[in-house]
């Protein structure tokens, strides 16, 4: 097995390690904590998850570096020692690192809803080589290897519509209460542009409906964190589709935006990212 193969592997291994923890935690009376604002939620079940995830991955890879959306239970860089992962706060430009969001979509997961996913992702040299998005009150585990995109075992690939009158896009992304108008400027846009709209509350879960056929396209019009981010794009890719920047660069995961589509009508999903932009 490759290195590449070997670290996607992990990283479904590790996801659907971390989603059953989680899955523990699921419907149950749970003790909720605020991070950045009120609606910023974390959970002992997103600590937990996470602990699983990263004690999954370094049996087989303890040297690693971790970009994590959690921090408790693990000390940062240098004062890391050889039994406590050790996280970063970038993903690095050389070398491995594994990108962990424990729970993507914690106030669905807070209010029992079943759309939240435990996502991994495995990064070398800055690229994304493996991915995996488990989603454990669904029972589906969405997979991107280095040569294909996979749901439950079996190919997906993005959808084939060309007509943006027939998609469904998701305007996706956090905005805080202070900038909660600029969604309502993309989702202005996706609704002038497209047959229908979706916000499902959980990134990962976004894109991997892109990836899988289910939304024809996803906009987020301001940064995100690359646990947010890097599994799905990886994914979206390893299904025939197309990420960029608002601008149509080829999305990184320090891009200022993602734009996500089926490839067919790409110019018309920027437009409407754009025309959010112009307010």
């Amino acid at each position: 097995m490759t290195d590449a193969h070997h670290r996607a592997a992990m990283a479904e291994r590790a996801a659907r390690a971390g989603g059953a923890v989680a899955r523990e935690h699921f419907r149950t009376d749970l003790s909720v904590q605020t991070k950045r604002d009120k609606n910023d939620l974390v959970t002992e079940a997103d600590r937990d998850a996470q602990q699983q995830v990263l004690a999954t991955i370094r049996e087989e890879f303890p040297d690693d570096d971790f970009v994590c959306e959690e921090e408790s239970g693990v000390l940062r860089g240098p004062e890391a020692d050889a039994d406590e992962a050790r996280l970063v706060e970038e993903i690095p430009d050389s070398g491995a690192c594994w990108v962990v969001d424990p729970i993507d979509g914690t106030t669905n997961f807070v209010r029992q809803s079943r759309v939240w996913t435990t996502s991994v992702a495995a990064v070398v040299d800055g690229e994304a080589v493996g991915s995996a998005t488990y989603m454990p009150a669904m029972g589906d585990l969405y997979a991107g290897g280095p040569e294909n995109a996979e749901r439950e075992g079996t190919t997906m690939s993005v959808s084939e519509r060309e007509d943006p009158e027939t998609f469904v896009a998701s305007p996706v992304g956090y905005w805080p209460p202070e900038k909660r108008h600029e969604f309502v400027d993309l989702f202005e846009a996706v609704a002038e542009r497209f047959g229908d709209e979706r916000r499902v509350g959980s990134f990962q879960t976004t894109l991997a409906a892109v990836a899988d056929g289910g939304l024809d396209a996803a906009i987020c019009t301001r940064p995100m964190r690359p646990w947010d981010t890097v599994a799905g794009v990886h994914m979206v890719r390893k299904a025939g589709g197309t990420v960029t920047d608002v601008d149509g660069n080829e999305w990184r995961h320090d891009s200022d935006s993602v734009v996500a589509s089926n490839g067919n009508a790409h110019d018309v999903v920027l437009e409407a990212a754009r025309q959010a932009l112009d307010g």
